[in-house]
């Protein structure tokens, strides 16, 4: 939790000496606690409270990174338990179990099929995170070769599921370097599986079903022990035992800065689950309820696509909606004979009529105003999106070198605006759209007319 300026000068030497460039500590510790210089400005700070001070500092979940290079995804180090008091940071990822007993054309099947799936929305690509190849066959050769032939196929991020050290070190030789996420320490191989993590820098999952005293009596061993990027597995199934234990981890992490439980969590929805769409609802419920990885028993786009679309919503800060950078957009290859629109920079309006502009057949211009990322009525209710707007956007985008009729096309629920419109621009004319994106394609092959 941040400190106020006023906690910080507590800790300073309070001797004004100006060796940080400010003339009082006061004025220090203000800018301190705005980010604005970092504590070891202080040459003069005692050790006792560069810990205090670094303590305050620390994420109350702490930031844990599997994989490695541009191969790579971050969990943890949230902030608030609800999204609308901040934002949430760090998505969960979402990765696809593999059994290292599957015959191995099903297996490089799987493989092929989970890599090469990706859908975008709102411009933005999604796909699924990477795979947790599970040690289901108790044997470490097996293992190991499940890895090595994984590995050799993709280089996504990996979680690796053994419970037997031997296993799971065999498995760590054949994915030198990717960093993977050691699954899991025990209270039975708990010191074995800490060495593992340091040997070859990878983070440790720690698994303790018994109760929430006895996982974090684990992760404060692991810590001491020297293994700091842990995540951890509380062994919750089910919709209600785990909305109630995640919570709880959610809360004593954040509200009571429970440092040994704040970790990023992973979660097995298909453990809990008996079939496939009950599974993937139980994704949906730890995605918004706080898992940091979800492994999923079953892989399929008709269930991964709602998840990655849920995630994506809840993990939009609320704050800054997603937005297109303003300008005039081809879509198709338009001629100066073709259609102009207007809309706003809100992503997920310009994609909506940007894909419908698309399919319709027409090859149109786009302009697209500057609204801060919001839609059409709602940047017209904060005067965000009006006549004044949208002109300065056709003068300063030179839209009229683009075509050579000279008609704009406003949306239909801001019809309002086109009287003030052809005020601004007198040598234009203005016309009146469909009130619905998908209604664009017959609008145009009935009323477009350059």
């Amino acid at each position: 939790m941040a400190l106020t300026g006023i906690e910080i000068y507590k800790l300073l030497p309070k001797t004004n000496c100006k060796k940080c460039g400010f003339p009082t500590c006061l004025a220090f510790a203000m800018k301190v606690a705005q980010k604005g210089i970092e504590i070891t400005a202080c040459p003069d700070l005692t050790e006792e409270a560069r810990g205090a001070l670094e303590a305050a500092a620390r994420p109350p979940i702490r930031l844990v990174t599997v994989g490695s290079d541009e191969h790579k995804f971050e969990v943890g180090n949230e902030v608030v338990l609800f999204r609308h008091e901040k934002t949430f940071y760090h998505p969960p990822a979402l990765m696809v179990r593999v059994k290292d007993n599957l015959a191995a054309e099903e297996r490089d099947k799987l493989v092929s099929e989970v890599s090469r799936y990706s859908v975008e929305r709102v411009g933005i690509v999604m796909s699924a995170d990477g795979f947790a190849i599970d040690n289901d066959s108790r044997d470490a050769g097996k293992f190991a070769a499940c890895v090595e032939s994984v590995t050799s196929q993709v280089k996504s991020p990996l979680v690796l599921m053994a419970t037997d050290p031997a296993a799971m070190e065999a498995a760590l030789a054949k994915a030198a370097g990717r960093r993977p996420l050691i699954y899991a320490a025990t209270r039975d191989n708990l010191d074995r599986m800490v060495e593992l993590a340091k040997t070859y820098n990878c983070p440790l999952a720690v698994s303790e079903p018994a109760g929430l005293s006895e996982l974090a009596e684990l992760t404060e061993r692991a810590a001491q022990a020297g293994v700091e990027d842990l995540v951890i597995d509380p062994g919750a199934t089910g919709f209600s035992a785990s909305l109630q234990v995640l919570t709880q981890l959610r809360r004593l992490a954040i509200k009571k800065m429970f440092q040994p439980l704040g970790y990023p969590i992973i979660t097995f929805p298909g453990d809990g689950a008996t079939s496939v769409e009950e599974e993937a609802m139980l994704a949906g419920q730890h995605i918004a309820k706080y898992a940091g990885i979800i492994v999923l028993n079953h892989f399929s786009p008709a269930t991964l696509y709602p998840l990655l679309t849920l995630r994506l919503n809840i993990y939009t800060d609320p704050q800054k909606p997603i937005r297109v950078q303003p300008g005039i957009y081809q879509i198709g290859e338009p001629k100066d004979s073709s259609p102009l629109c207007v809309t706003t920079n809100f992503s997920l309006t310009y994609f909506s009529i940007a894909g419908e502009l698309e399919s319709s057949g027409f090859p149109s211009w786009l302009l697209v105003c500057d609204t801060e990322g919001l839609s059409v009525l709602t940047a017209w209710a904060a005067g965000k999106f009006d006549a004044d707007r949208i002109a300065k956007s056709v003068k300063e985008y030179k839209a009229n070198e683009k075509i050579n009729h000279n008609s704009l096309i406003l949306p239909g629920k801001v019809a309002v605006l086109r009287g003030e419109l052809e005020e601004e621009l007198p040598d234009w004319k203005i016309r009146v759209g469909p009130l619905e994106a998908m209604d664009v394609g017959s609008y145009l092959k009935t009323q477009w007319k350059p």
